[in-house]
């Protein structure tokens, strides 16, 4: 069936959900063919493909363009970089947290520097070590992006002096207890 809605598409939208492919933006890719198809299916929903198929067609792109797709390098997650990060930061640090969050991809792991005066938060890493197809193949636990987390926060926090708060290092749980409510 993805196929066909391939075929259905403009080329113009083709061209565009490609060209997100190429430059490894998969979320813009989905919503470039949802914006489409809202269009070109208006008043046939119940025949027009959802979230999960757009999702499904844009995969097969992946892997019809897998040896042309220019990857995004991660940002820096060793502890020298991310202390650079807080020293930067607008305000007084009082806590490292690691936190659970998830995509359509998977589960992976948030890096924050609690911060006061003012209170917020600032994003310092988020890592994921693969996709959720990882439960199916018996991969994990443990959650190697949370060893990591574990590791790099414990790290940041002892250099700082200031607590590393990690409410569930050994399963994924977003909705876990944090260091302090959000501001």
């Amino acid at each position: 069936m993805e196929t066909s809605w391939w075929d259905a598409l403009p080329v113009s939208v083709r061209e565009e959900i490609d060209g997100f492919v190429l430059r490894d933006r998969q979320l813009q890719a989905i919503k470039a063919m949802l914006d489409a198809v809202r269009v070109q299916w208006t008043g046939v929903e119940a025949s027009r493909p959802g979230l999960y198929d757009c999702q499904s067609v844009v995969m097969a792109r992946y892997e019809a363009l897998a040896d042309r797709i220019v990857r995004q390098p991660d940002p820096p997650r060793d502890v020298e970089a991310l202390a650079a990060c807080i020293s930067e930061a607008p305000g007084e640090l009082v806590a490292v947290e690691a936190l659970w969050d998830g995509d359509s991809s998977g589960w992976f792991v948030v890096l924050v520097a609690v911060l006061d005066a003012p209170a917020s938060e600032v994003h310092l890493a988020m890592i994921r070590h693969g996709s959720d197809l990882r439960l199916f193949n018996g991969q994990v636990p443990p959650w190697p992006e949370a060893v990591e987390a574990a590791r790099t926060g414990t790290a940041l926090a002892a250099r700082f002096g200031v607590p590393f708060h990690f409410a569930s290092p050994n399963e994924p749980d977003d909705e876990a207890p944090r260091w302090r409510p959000t501001p």
